[in-house]
């Protein structure tokens, strides 16, 4: 043998010992790579890399979600990482090893999970399904809402949620068990809690702005202002009395409020709908010029005269020498609280919210009046009216003092 021919054995001796040693050995657990050979019924033939065998991922092993048809999923020629599951034998058709995709995915998934939870990071993920007891979601890996966890209000029919995406807070996690709790409630709390804070800051008194009635009680309505609510007092909804918020509101409509105060420590907003409207008052000159007649209701009765509401909110005062031409004692005789009443306007104080009204302007007087003497002695009212001693005695002190003249 010559030495050129010695040398030629020497190296290919040296190339199959390098190729034999290149050749890995494969264990269960191993990580490898793989290239599709060829896609067969529910498997695919991988040919795996440096191991000079060949190895099956069955379909189900193909994806972390249900594989109808592999050839979606992967394609001859596509090079994928795998875990060995098991050894099948080498005597067995179409490879020596058992292998997924799946579960080295779903691995890869609960340390992005874990990485996420420990950062306290919130994650979106679309609901698969529901169940008796909460939601399955789909973040790589089963995740599940328990129903206490789905909002932030009782939920009735879980199914409203399947098929939308959603963002949760992670709020337990075990790898080895396959548990992961996730709450998207958490979130929707979070997210409120933030805005309330939003509109806290920005909101003033003396600010008007447009809201919608989310509730109705018998002491005022509660109106959310977009993150929050604020109460307007049953007071505050009319200048006009208002029995109940119900008769006047109605939940879901859209109203102009004010903002009367804000406590941001409490989170308390106190609002007002009748200070963003025209007062009662307003007007009211034209509305009830001297010499008008309108219309009224008896609001009350004292031994002075007799208030008559003749738009509402607004009160004037008849005179007890305004309600007949005949002579009586009190109001009480001829007028009842709720009577309908015709009246004319004497005069009008815009500014002091006063007006002076009369009946008996409005009746035709007797022929012949006898004359009978005035009873001077008037009941002062116990809340401000608006009326001075004068409008309140009215005419019996000028028939007083003219008796006193005469003499």
């Amino acid at each position: 043998m010559t030495e050129l021919e010695q040398n030629q054995m020497d190296n290919e001796n040296v190339s199959m010992e390098a190729a034999m040693e290149s050749v890995q050995e494969v264990k269960v657990g191993d990580i490898v790579r793989g290239e599709v050979l060829a896609l067969e019924d529910k498997q695919v033939i991988i040919g795996i890399e440096g191991a000079g065998v060949e190895g099956v991922v069955p379909a189900k092993e193909l994806s972390t979600l249900p594989v109808e048809d592999i050839s979606e999923e992967v394609k001859v020629g596509d090079v994928l990482d795998l875990v060995v599951i098991s050894s099948i034998g080498k005597d067995k058709e179409n490879g020596s090893y058992l292998l997924s995709k799946r579960r080295l995915d779903a691995k890869k998934v609960w340390e992005d999970i874990e990485k996420d939870y420990e950062a306290g990071k919130i994650i979106e993920a679309p609901v698969t399904s529901s169940v008796k007891g909460g939601l399955v979601v789909d973040v790589g890996v089963r995740g599940f809402v328990p129903a206490s966890m789905i909002d932030d209000h009782f939920v009735d029919d879980f199914s409203e949620y399947v098929n939308k995406t959603l963002a949760f807070k992670i709020i337990e996690i075990e790898p080895s068990e396959n548990r992961l709790i996730l709450s998207h409630k958490a979130v929707v709390e979070a997210e409120k809690a933030e805005k309330k804070q939003e509109v806290l800051a920005g909101l003033h008194e003396g600010d008007v702005i447009t809201g919608k009635v989310a509730r109705l009680t018998d002491f005022g309505a509660f109106i959310d202002l977009g993150g929050i609510d604020g109460l307007v007092h049953v007071s505050e909804i009319s200048h006009s009395h208002v029995g109940k918020p119900s008769d006047v509101l109605s939940v879901g409509e859209e109203v102009d409020v004010q903002v009367l105060s804000v406590d941001p420590d409490k989170e308390r907003i106190s609002l007002s709908i009748k200070a963003n409207l025209p007062g009662p008052w307003s007007g009211i000159e034209e509305k009830a010029a001297t010499g008008t007649v309108l219309e009224g209701t008896v609001k009350r009765l004292t031994s002075f005269g007799a208030f008559v509401e003749i738009f509402p909110g607004v009160e004037g005062l008849v005179h007890i020498s305004q309600i007949s031409h005949k002579h009586i004692a009190t109001p009480h005789e001829v007028l009842h609280e709720g009577d309908t009443v015709q009246v004319k306007v004497l005069e009008v104080h815009p500014d002091d919210h006063r007006v002076a009204l009369s009946i008996k302007a409005l009746e035709e007087k007797p022929e012949e009046e006898k004359a009978e003497p005035e009873n001077t002695s008037y009941e002062m009212p116990e809340e401000s009216t608006g009326f001075t001693m004068g409008d309140i005695l009215g005419d019996a002190l000028n028939e007083s003092s003219d008796e006193d003249s005469n003499e």
